[in-house]
């Protein structure tokens, strides 16, 4: 990636040529539109000059609210182009959140598709995506050259908003140039052309990076406009991806039944980067195994840090398995607050790092000192100095005076060969303070018991480890950005108890 850039909405280099492919766009699977890098140039300048004969001031904050979509991305680059703030909006969420979030953001137009129409202009100025008429964004937008706005160092680009998962979203600001940097030091020349696939949502930090990344390389990118997994796997093949990266769920929604990936050509995906969620030794031996010439990585990034803060080992040493990697750049990352040098809370510093959430000094506080961002996820150090994901610091709970991580007894169930899936999270216990449940996935045609997987629990790990429920589902429920939502599994939880409904023999589909 050279470093021409200066505006983080113009990330294709117009000394290459602009007839390459950009986006396939697989809104209407069977009638994919497809776009050069000239198309979306173009169109990104149109949105930019008509946002700034609106009058907006500088720095004005602009929504964008629907499925993935080339408008989605145009609308993205073109808001940046013109000195504004992208506001990429978690659709996902119910619209007493969204009013907040569009409040709270001061936004002052969206950019929708047509099924977020009414929702968002009962609140704001919207230009509809599907509007066929003179209001909408074909008949307004139409492509035009513009000179970026070159930004101050510290401007605003865009605004993401965390999930509020345990609370109100958070918006985090992120400057141009820190993600300029992360981009610049996350995304070497490749060997060949790459071809990407999207199907992760827009409006999270996984996705939208992959999309800038895609740009930065002036590569091509597949879009679905969400996952599904008939349409991810045949997208896979049609286009002969060769790149992805995405988060470890929907790779486990993959080869949930091995039987949709036979026949399937998959030898062009080289390279597959699982991010944003835990990983499991066990899904990362049967994607080995029905990926064979893929190489898979477990990647590690945070909305308030960004995605670059580990990659190779500086020396070549191969990625061990489950490691997230070295760090990029040693004297930006510590381990606090735990019982070793080598183990502990991550904080990361780098240019990229939130200079404070929005409207949130008292959070921001808690968060941020002198200018380290305290993770709250929990990590390992091993002798090579690869690090390791342990749990989320939150997510920890003690059951009878001992620590336990629910991502670490998940590690463990999924060793049992009839086991897909596990989530485990906190049942309150008047005695142990609280106890391990877990909600399971079992291979197609298991009759596997909740009894002989509390055994292999306690046969291969502590004790104080093994579940004192299981519950067999179906599939587990998905929060909007493609991870497992853990919050309705500790609801359902305590559900279960109250009603004394674990020993109920069928499965539910918990969504």
């Amino acid at each position: 990636m050279t470093d021409f850039r200066y505006n983080l909405g113009d990330l294709n280099d117009p000394a290459l040529p602009l007839d390459l492919p950009a986006i396939v766009d697989l809104r209407d699977f069977d009638q994919p539109r497809e776009y050069s890098h000239a198309d979306i140039r173009g169109l990104a300048g149109g949105v930019a000059r008509w946002l700034q004969a609106q009058g907006l001031p500088r720095g004005s904050r602009i929504a964008i609210a629907s499925l993935n979509r080339a408008e989605f991305l145009i609308s993205y680059f073109g808001i940046m182009r013109a000195g504004y703030v992208a506001v990429p909006i978690n659709i996902k969420q119910p619209e007493q959140t969204i009013a907040y979030v569009l409040q709270d953001a001061h936004i002052v137009l969206a950019f929708v598709d047509g099924a977020r129409r009414n929702t968002f202009s009962a609140y704001v100025r919207v230009v509809d995506f599907d509007d066929a008429g003179p209001e909408g964004f074909a008949a307004q937008i139409t492509p035009a050259e513009f000179e970026s706005i070159r930004p101050q160092a510290d401007e605003e680009g865009q605004m993401l908003y965390t999930s509020g998962s345990t609370g109100i979203p958070k918006g985090v600001p992120l400057t141009h140039s820190g993600q300029l940097w992360a981009l610049q030091v996350t995304t070497p020349p490749p060997a060949e052309p790459q071809r990407l696939l999207l199907a992760q949502p827009l409006f999270h930090m996984n996705g939208l990076f992959m999309a800038k990344r895609a740009f930065a390389l002036h590569s091509q990118l597949v879009i679905l406009p969400g996952f599904d997994v008939d349409h991810y796997l045949t997208a896979l093949e049609r286009y002969r991806i060769n790149t992805v990266t995405a988060v470890p769920t929907m790779f486990a929604r993959l080869i949930r039944d091995p039987a949709r990936l036979q026949g399937r050509d998959f030898s062009s995906l080289k390279r597959v980067a699982l991010a944003s969620a835990p990983m499991t030794l066990d899904l990362l031996g049967r994607l080995k195994a029905l990926f064979p010439a893929t190489q898979f990585a477990h990647g590690y990034g945070t909305t308030e840090a960004g995605p670059a803060v580990f990659g190779p080992h500086p020396d070549g040493i191969p990625l061990p398995d489950l490691a997230v990697g070295h760090p990029i750049h040693v004297d930006h990352v510590r381990l606090v607050d735990g019982p070793n040098e080598n183990e502990g809370v991550l904080l990361m510093r780098n240019p990229a790092v939130l200079a404070g959430y929005h409207n949130l000094p008292e959070k921001s506080a808690q968060v941020l000192h002198d200018g380290w961002y305290t993770s709250g996820d929990v990590m390992r150090r091993d002798e090579q100095g690869f690090y390791y994901f342990i749990g989320r610091a939150d997510d920890m709970f003690v059951c009878s005076g001992e620590n336990i991580y629910p991502v670490e007894v998940e590690k463990l169930l999924e060793r049992h060969p009839d086991v897909i899936q596990v989530s485990v999270v906190p049942l309150p216990d008047e005695e142990r303070a609280h106890v391990p449940v877990a909600f399971v996935v079992r291979r197609p045609g298991s009759t596997l018991d909740a009894d002989t997987l509390k055994r292999f629990a306690l046969d291969n790990g502590p004790a104080y480890q093994h579940p004192r429920r299981v519950r067999f589902v179906a599939e587990l429920p998905w929060a909007g950005t493609n991870k497992v939502d853990r919050h309705v599994l500790i609801q359902l939880a305590r559900q279960l108890e109250a009603e004394q409904g674990w020993l109920r023999a069928d499965d539910e589909v918990v969504a």
